[in-house]
């Protein structure tokens, strides 16, 4: 089948809804809810939902972003943007739930539904991790498991997808329906039930039964029986049912629950059989949902022995509790990402794991959504703490200190976070462990920022989330069937090796390229399977290149003779890759060459070509069309010559990041997505449609107030005839921060500001004038980001994102975010 095509006046006739058009042929492939968050204007449709705040106040901000169709439920916008085109509805939530569910029903998709109170968001992405080897899955971004959220998440279904895992979260009675209508789950997954979002019900019995609901059509229902021990087990959904419970008998029944060195080993009996399973966590939540893993890859058939092998490799999902180093030799658990009984209880299992220091302090807002009263709730943790031998607790909120004689442990009340923020200054913390717990409405974010130890170091944060954007941006670009080889040369453009290479490989690119044999052996040893060219094969290299099944780049006569020398007696169809000079003029077959090199291939069995390309020159400048036409045209010439003496069709390219988005006529059979990935196109205006992925910070080391006439740096080339501030900053030209930057060149963010450099970029530090604005030791200063551009350093310098990127220094801390 075919991606669906939605124009502006399709959506109108899918959602019966009253338009107003200046372009009904408009294609729309973004749905836009946050005027903040716009990629393409051009194809987004911004829907004005009413929640916290009226949605038709941020139309303007929309129109600002060059967004131009709308879905309103007011009138009066259509006459003050007239050049727009303008969906009216009743209910823009519910026309936004009808456009993803019309978008739903045109895939026969496998689903699996997950919801729960805790566990939802890494259980889904856990079975992202364990199921991405067999199946191409489209899953909910972040937790977007509400009204508004799963009809964005199921939005991104495309044709190439076979298997969807989306979770689901409701607050109230008769939210769940509406879901599972859009949802359509095969497979449900409940996961743990607590007390979030209570008070929306009578009971925890109608909680559970509203939630259940999402399972209504399920053929396969995988559960812990003491969740739903309030409910007949005739009324439970599924077709078929798969349990696991470390309490009583179930189809999966955990006997066992051991911690080894930061592992836990768990047994259990499975079909009359003791099996075994190693997960890399110890935490209680994330064996918990360990076990909620292990119980769907047996249901979904998958053997004992496989699952194992898959749930030892499962990696950290940074969702809620983070451990981080505090000032004073303090440790810090920052989980102010929600507030629950439940969830109190697990971040104090948790807390009780940490043994570097014997006080353990919890700071801990009022707890809301528990449908308990009060006095029943703070008994209850009362309870809790004593029993998880807290030794002190800062309790936040209005009501939380009516309550204290429950407490019978040192405790301290704040009637806000701001009054606890302006009496830190005068607290003791010191060689202790700190829960921060709170509700999202209390900020604690602030708190945890008081409390955690400032890192120093220079760093580079690779934002994976972007990346895989990025990547999918490309591939909605592409033609069905056109594979596509991945650039990771130059250790992936300065961002990492394996790390990149994992995650490309994760979501199923065709193929990788380097530069270096090294660089493929490398990402071998790593544990990368994907077929791997490499672009520059030395003659020395020729035997660790076959060692690791590597396929060499063949450019010359010379390199060709070489290479079937290196091979053994029995070495056959050993796969090459052939490269066209077409009119780069760097490494290539000339026209002249290419006879010679069709008697060498012909009829030779110690070789296969598994693709023939060349490279473009200069595919991203409009000026150059005429001669990238030429060279479409003489590589298709000369590549047909080649394939006709083969007597196969190996795979042929020759597009790279600007040509997918430029040249659709010279995709061909694969192309080379490059810097692309990485946020950078020349043939894309401002990058628009690509995520930032990469951000280089480093801080402050120390500040200085200079007099007039002073100089900075060496040779005293900075001069500061008025006098004025300067900062110096933990990064030099040692880092990759190009000496070039320095007199005023290069510029840095620090507060918000944009400050140049003075002086000249030493080896390890760098020089800022600051004059005029408040900046302290310890403040982080951006060298780039998505405000303060790697384009706009390019620039400063006349050099181009490329050599910025792959100049940093290994000794810069690369550090990897993925969501």
């Amino acid at each position: 089948m075919h991606k669906p095509i939605y124009t502006i006046s399709k959506i109108a006739e899918i959602l019966n809804a009253d338009a107003k058009f200046v372009d009904e042929q408009n294609v729309i492939e973004y749905l836009v809810i946050d005027s903040r968050s716009v990629l393409v204007p051009e194809n987004s449709l911004f829907f004005a939902l009413s929640s916290h705040r009226d949605g038709h106040e941020f139309i303007k901000d929309a129109y600002d972003k060059e967004i131009r169709s709308f879905v309103i439920t007011d009138k009066k916008y259509i006459n003050q943007y007239p050049n727009c085109n303008f969906l009216l509805v009743a209910d823009a939530l519910k026309a936004l739930q009808k456009l993803a569910l019309y978008h739903r029903n045109q895939f026969n998709l496998k689903t699996i539904g997950i919801t729960g109170s805790n566990g939802k968001t890494i259980v889904k992405e856990w079975l992202y991790q364990l199921l991405a080897a067999d199946f191409n899955i489209i899953r909910s971004p972040k937790s977007y498991n509400s009204q508004i959220g799963v009809p964005l998440s199921v939005w991104q279904i495309d044709v190439d997808h076979n298997l969807g895992i989306f979770e689901a979260g409701i607050s109230a009675a008769n939210e769940m329906e509406s879901i599972e209508e859009i949802i359509k789950p095969e497979i449900g997954i409940l996961t743990n039930i607590g007390e979030a979002h209570a008070e929306g019900f009578s009971s925890k019995r109608d909680k559970i039964a509203e939630k259940l609901k999402l399972f209504a059509g399920t053929d396969l229902f995988i559960y812990s029986p003491e969740y739903v021990d309030e409910v007949n087990f005739k009324d439970l959904p599924g077709k078929k049912k798969f349990t696991w419970s470390s309490k009583q008998g179930a189809d999966l029944r955990i006997i066992a629950v051991e911690p080894i060195e930061g592992n836990c080993y768990l047994r259990a009996i499975y079909q009359d059989r003791e099996i075994e399973c190693m997960l890399p966590f110890k935490d209680k939540a994330s064996i918990e949902n360990g076990m909620i893993c292990w119980a769907t890859l047996l249901a979904f058939g998958y053997t004992p022995e496989q699952a194992d092998l898959r749930l030892e490799k499962l990696s950290h999902v940074s969702m809620r509790l983070e451990l981080k180093n505090g000032i004073n030799q303090c440790s810090i658990i920052d989980d102010s990402y929600s507030a629950d009984i439940s969830s109190l209880a697990i971040a104090l299992d948790f807390l009780n794991q940490q043994n570097q220091h014997p006080k353990k302090t919890v700071i801990l807002s009022e707890l809301f959504e528990t449908g308990k009263d009060d006095l029943d709730l703070y008994n209850e943790i009362a309870d809790l703490l004593t029993q998880k031998k807290v030794s002190r607790l800062i309790g936040i909120g209005p009501k939380i200190d009516k309550y204290a004689e429950l407490f019978k442990f040192e405790t301290q009340f704040f009637a806000d976070t701001n009054a606890f923020i302006d009496a830190f200054p005068g607290m003791q913390f010191n060689q202790e462990t700190i829960l921060v717990k709170g509700a999202r409405r209390f900020e604690f974010g602030r708190i945890s920022k008081l409390l955690t130890q400032k890192i120093h170091d220079t760093v580079l944060e690779i934002d994976l989330n972007a990346m895989v954007g990025n990547l999918q941006f490309y591939r909605s670009k592409i033609n069905p069937g056109v594979k596509i080889m991945a650039m990771v040369k130059a250790f992936s453009y300065g961002s990492g090796s394996f790390e990149i290479a994992n995650l490309l490989q994760f979501h199923k690119v065709d193929y990788l390229a380097v530069a270096y044999a090294d660089e493929g052996i490398a990402l071998r040893k790593a544990g990368i399977t994907l077929p791997i060219m490499v672009m520059s094969p030395e003659e020395s290299a020729f035997e660790a290149i076959v060692k690791h099944n590597l396929e060499p780049e063949i450019y010359s006569i010379e390199i060709l003779n070489s290479f079937l020398n290196a091979l053994s007696d029995y070495d056959f169809n050993y796969p090459i890759h052939l490269k066209i000079d077409s009119g780069m003029h760097r490494l290539g077959f000339d026209q002249p060459e290419i006879e010679e090199l069709s008697i060498l291939l012909k009829d030779n069995q110690r070789l296969k070509v598994q693709s023939i390309f060349s490279h473009l020159v200069a595919s991203g400048e409009a000026e150059h069309d005429g001669f990238t036409q030429q060279q479409i045209e003489k590589f298709k010439l000369l590549s047909s010559e080649l394939v006709k003496v083969l007597g196969y069709k190996p795979l042929l390219h020759i597009a790279n990041t600007s040509g997918i988005s430029r040249w659709a006529d010279g995709q061909l059979d694969m192309v080379r997505l490059g810097i692309g990935l990485y946020g950078f196109d020349a043939a894309l205006q401002n990058n628009r449609g690509l995520q930032t992925v990469m951000v280089l910070k480093t801080t402050v080391s120390q500040v200085k107030i200079l007099d007039a006439g002073e100089t900075v740096g060496y040779s005293r080339r900075g001069v500061m005839p008025n006098g004025g501030k300067i900062a110096t900053v933990k990064i030099g030209y040692a880092d990759g921060y190009n000496r070039a930057f320095g007199n005023g060149v290069g510029k840095m963010l620090i507060n918000g500001k944009l400050v140049p450099t003075i002086g000249s970029i030493c080896m390890d530090m760098t020089m800022l004038d600051i004059t005029g604005i408040d900046v302290k030791a310890g403040d982080e200063a951006i060298v780039f980001d998505k405000e303060h551009t790697i384009m706009q350093l390019a620039e400063e310098i006349n050099t181009i994102p490329y050599e910025i990127l792959t100049n940093i220094s290994q000794r810069v801390k690369r550090v990897y975010f993925y969501e």
